[in-house]
């Protein structure tokens, strides 16, 4: 790729950024003009730099988006959800061109196309820009030969979904995120492409095109799939394909509920049992509708609302509209708050690590500085070397070799610092990429929530920024599904009806603090402790004397969940600890803190690079390794009579706690000191909030290193976070504990 083209790459991600920041805070507020305004030159400056380039379809495309942001400034039209999702599907078109020029270092061959199709949504304002238009030659084939295998099934939409060969490494499962679609009736899968031979077969690319009917509206279908409508045809049945009218035993059955829910008084006023004539009338409902092939979101919904009010209006109501043809309710209509908005991931989120920094001239200058400085240390040095050949040792030798000693360790520490403030980056970088993300989650959840992003100027190293993306994901999505609770739940708890997701970022000294916060339901101890007890993590009596603040580092356990259903966010149990395995990787750590009805913070702490850490130097079968100094936490000598066998293992008691011990040299693979001492050495970590023992031969003394991480042939050795030089010139292999011993 030539530097040009790269330029032209980095420039064009930071006005994506800046575009689609400005995007979402318009949506917010469309009377502010200043956000308009940066809009505006972010597309206009966009199209500039296509022009350069001669990207002929990306600058037509960005022109039509210019051309409505310009009528918006001038005030021909307002600012609506749906404009701003146009102009966000627009941002994602650009990303995705992006993305290929990237690998491939051209203009991609079909984007003449793609900017037309585009350029269309804006022509005809079209709402729900991902629904496929209706064709005058009627469905696609596919819809026929999927109705032709299913000819039972009364369904108001149907859907083709292609996932992306590369689907898994973006964290994608096509079959659960189907799974878990809104009234799924039929489901067919066949490959996309004939299935190769076994030996040529890729087990990591997914082959596969899912059709699928469905009894939800297409406008809901569409929520659902936010996140892949890219790879998604979705197509609204006519009403004579979803089977018409009612059965008459059917139309029976729900008149029957309507006078089960009335009572014999006839009125929809509370009473004795009332919730639970609601409750099963609403299943008895919902069970006709699925069957049938209708929406049930208008039922649910009206359930929902005469629990919490104990009136039973609302589903009176909305079983009388099902048994009117002509009612609005069964048309599958329904109002989300919101258009659907967002195709894709957030814009930005090229897996591509980025190659290039933007550094303050003045962080420069101090390096070159430094480099003078350096230069006339050296030259000293020298000059004391030249002596010391002559043999002239005397007092005054041993004193300048100790002063330039002195001043070149105080300047080698400013280069250290110097250097890694390059390679900082502000937390905005992957802060700004949320905002998209929850605009997105909170249509497709039907929940109300705004981000409140705070101190995303703090900066830390590039390889900590770069790194917080999936565990933030994590932790954002379990507060939106799991911590926001429903728009009726939140009034009747007297709560605002939009929930507030909190992500700020800090510094304090050489740490860098992340905390994500919510104003949630918060976490039932209760719940955790049945929880932990169904799974055997600890015993009843265990349970029973831990703290409340203490039970709550049980979520971090591998596939604990305290979620009763799996969405297509979270709920699995493989979230929490991901994000404790990657802060930790990074050499931070998490915790949390929770109060039942008020919200839930999860903090990171991390250091401010990775590149410098303090270590300390052990010894194991006649080698040295360097141990990171933070997950140290006291040494100790312990006679080798106190270690106990416990089964293929040992360990040894410590305060009243059980420590388990493992021997370095057998761990690494090394060939064991034949000769074993009265007494152990052994280093005591913490490591996943867990105490562990590494048995060694002996202790060395602490550094400050620069880190350099394997790469080439060595790349991914288990175990190991990287190297360092020795005063001596020896290679001091740096552990990864938690790899080690997990």
């Amino acid at each position: 790729m030539n530097e040009f083209l790269e330029q032209f790459l980095i420039e064009c991600r930071e006005l994506v950024e800046q575009a689609t920041a400005d995007l979402l805070a318009l949506e917010q507020q469309p009377d502010d003009n200043a956000r308009l305004d940066s809009a505006f030159r972010a597309f206009h400056t966009l199209k500039g730099a296509a022009g350069i380039i001669e990207f002929p379809a990306m600058a037509r495309l960005l022109h039509t988006a210019e051309d409505v942001l310009s009528s918006v400034r001038a005030g021909d039209q307002p600012v609506t959800i749906d404009l701003i999702s146009l102009c966000l599907h627009c941002i994602d078109q650009v990303v995705q061109w992006l993305d290929v020029m990237e690998d491939t270092g051209e203009p991609p061959a079909d984007a003449d196309a793609a900017a037309d199709r585009m350029a269309a949504r804006f022509a005809t304002d079209v709402s729900e820009p991902f629904l496929a238009p209706a064709s005058e030659a009627g469905p696609p084939a596919w819809i026929a030969e999927l109705q032709a295998r299913h000819p039972k099934v009364m369904a108001l939409t149907a859907i083709r979904y292609t996932p992306n060969a590369a689907c898994f490494f973006r964290g994608e499962d096509p079959l659960t995120l189907m799974a878990l679609t809104p009234e799924l009736l039929a489901l067919d899968v066949s490959p996309a492409q004939p299935w190769p031979q076994a030996e040529d077969l890729d087990p990591f690319a997914c082959n596969i095109v899912i059709d699928g009917l469905l009894g939800a509206p297409a406008e809901a279908v569409a929520a659902h799939l936010l996140t892949v409508s890219d790879q998604v045809q979705i197509h609204a049945l006519s009403r004579s394909t979803g089977g018409g009218r009612l059965p008459e035993l059917s139309v029976a059955v729900l008149k029957a509920q309507i006078a089960m829910v009335l009572g014999s008084a006839g009125e929809g006023s509370a009473g004795e049992g009332l919730a639970g004539r609601l409750g099963s009338a609403g299943r008895v409902v919902r069970q006709i509708l699925a069957q049938a092939g209708l929406n049930t979101h208008p039922v649910m919904s009206a359930l929902e609302d005469s629990l919490a009010s104990a009136n039973s209006a609302a589903l009176v109501a909305a079983i009388a509209a099902i048994l009117d043809p002509a009612s609005p309710t069964d048309s599958g209509e329904q109002d989300d708050g919101e258009g659907a908005g967002g195709e894709g991931a957030a814009p930005g989120a090229h897996g591509i690590a980025a190659q290039a920094l933007r550094v303050d001239v003045e962080r420069i200058d101090a390096i070159i500085k430094l480099t003078g400085e350096l230069t006339v240390v050296k030259n000293a040095l020298g000059h004391a070397a030249g002596i010391a050949r002559q043999g002239d040792l005397d007092h005054s030798l041993a004193q300048t070799l100790k002063d330039q000693h002195a001043l070149l360790e105080r300047l080698t520490v400013e280069l250290q610092r110097s250097v890694v403030a390059i390679r900082v980056l502000p937390l905005r970088h992957v802060f700004q990429r949320f905002s998209r993300l929850v605009r997105e989650m909170t249509v497709s959840l039907g929940k109300s929530a705004r981000l409140v992003i705070e101190g995303e100027s703090t900066e830390a190293d590039k390889a900590v920024v770069e790194s917080l993306f999936e565990p933030l994901l994590h932790v954002i999505r379990n507060a939106l599904d799991h911590g926001v609770e429903g728009r009726a739940a939140r009034l009747s708890g007297g709560k605002p009806e939009t929930a507030v997701i909190r992500l700020q970022g800090y510094r304090e000294g050489e740490r860098v603090i992340v905390e994500v916060s919510d104003d949630g339901g918060g976490i039932d101890p209760v719940v955790i402790r049945r929880v932990a007890a169904e799974r055997g993590l600890m015993s009843p009596d265990a349970l029973a004397k831990v703290a409340d603040d203490d039970l709550l580092q049980l979520i971090f356990a591998p596939g604990f969940s305290t979620a009763t259903t799996v969405t297509h966010l979270s709920g699995r149990g493989v979230g929490m600890d991901a994000v404790r395995a990657s802060i930790e990787r990074l050499g931070g750590r998490v915790s949390i803190r929770s109060r039942k009805g008020e919200g839930t913070s999860i903090r990171f702490v991390l250091p401010f690079t990775v590149m410098m850490t303090r270590v300390m130097i052990v010894e194991a079968a006649g080698q040295a390794f360097g141990v990171p100094f933070e997950a140290v936490v006291e040494t100790l000598q312990i006679p080798r009579d106190q270690i106990s066998a416990v089964g293929a293992a040992e360990a040894f008691v410590l305060r009243g706690r059980t420590v388990p011990l493992v021997r370095l040299d057998r761990t690494l693979g090394l060939a064991p000191s034949p000769v074993r001492s009265a007494e152990v050495k052994a280093v005591v970590t913490a490591v996943g909030g867990q105490l562990s023992a590494l048995e060694v031969d002996g202790f060395g003394e602490r550094l400050d290193v620069m880190l350099k991480p394997m790469d080439g042939l060595l790349a991914g050795m288990h175990g190991v976070a990287g190297t360092t030089l020795l005063g001596d010139g020896r290679v001091l292999i740096v552990l990864d504990l938690p790899e080690l011993l997990q």
